[in-house]
């Protein structure tokens, strides 16, 4: 486990202000390496924080976490200050309480890391999550998924024959012998979750059960309660701590990177 308390405590930081600064200054000194030409290359930064709890509320509105796109400005004008020529779409992922992977440059004055995607550089890291229902009943209380697993079905009965007349396993299983009203709704190819490298997310896809004008997948953020409807098995949704996903009318499933401590 990476050191939350690396550095002369004295040295770091104690507001919200000298956190963004030090962190845009850190940023600063890694783009200057990619002057010119080289930003085209870039696919995505990413900043890893593995701060001590009681001082992540600072950390997370030093890079603006309800407002993600103001700290991304700010980088924009700090690779356009340095003619870092960015490509017109790029990715800025902040990361909490993630190992640092070993290709990411350490930050000496925070407890910060971070990392430039290029088409030929991707990070070789390992990621887990969680889900459980939170509404409807499955075949196991909760639900381990891993970066390297591949694909995680999700849908009714662990064996489910499509109608195309093969099977495909359910990892993420809702039994149709249940009592609980809220497995009918949910399709036997409702959805997948796979890992995603460029964007460093787990992602979510509807499969063919999964949408209009059959059962539906919506999904609410925790954070801006939005809700964000799949209606197409080709575009995802990069998933997010706490992110509720409903399947068909009623059935809940919660992603979080952290486990359930069950009674």
């Amino acid at each position: 486990m990476f050191n939350l308390f690396k550095g002369d405590k004295e040295d770091r930081p104690a507001d919200v202000k000298g956190i963004r600064y030090e962190l845009l200054q850190f940023i600063k000194q890694e783009l200057q390496k990619a002057e010119g030409g080289e930003g085209g290359n870039i696919k995505g930064l990413n900043l890893y924080l593995a701060c001590p709890s009681s001082e992540q509320a600072m950390y997370e509105a030093a890079v603006y976490t309800d407002k993600p796109e103001i700290f991304k400005d700010e980088v924009q004008r700090i690779a356009d200050d340095y003619a870092v020529n960015l490509p017109e779409i790029w990715l800025m992922e902040v990361i909490f309480g993630q190992e640092f992977p070993p290709e990411a440059v350490r930050s000496n004055k925070l407890n910060a890391a971070f990392f430039i995607k290029t088409s030929k550089n991707f990070i070789k890291q390992t990621a887990s999550a969680y889900l459980r229902a939170l509404s409807g009943d499955t075949d196991q209380k909760e639900y381990n998924i891993t970066s390297d697993g591949g694909k995680v079905h999700i849908g009714r009965d662990k064996k489910a024959q499509g109608d195309d007349g093969f099977f495909r396993t359910n990892h993420i299983a809702f039994p149709s012998d249940s009592e609980n009203e809220s497995n009918k709704y949910v399709s036997r190819q409702h959805a997948h979750i796979e890992w995603n490298n460029d964007a460093g997310r787990f992602m979510i896809f509807a499969d063919e059960g999964g949408v209009p004008p059959r059962n539906k997948i919506k999904i609410r953020s925790e954070k801006s309660e939005d809700i964000i409807k799949l209606n197409s098995t080709h575009i995802g949704h990069q998933l997010q701590e706490g992110d509720q996903i409903i399947l068909g009318e009623s059935a809940v499933l919660e992603f979080s990177y952290q486990p359930v401590m069950h009674e």
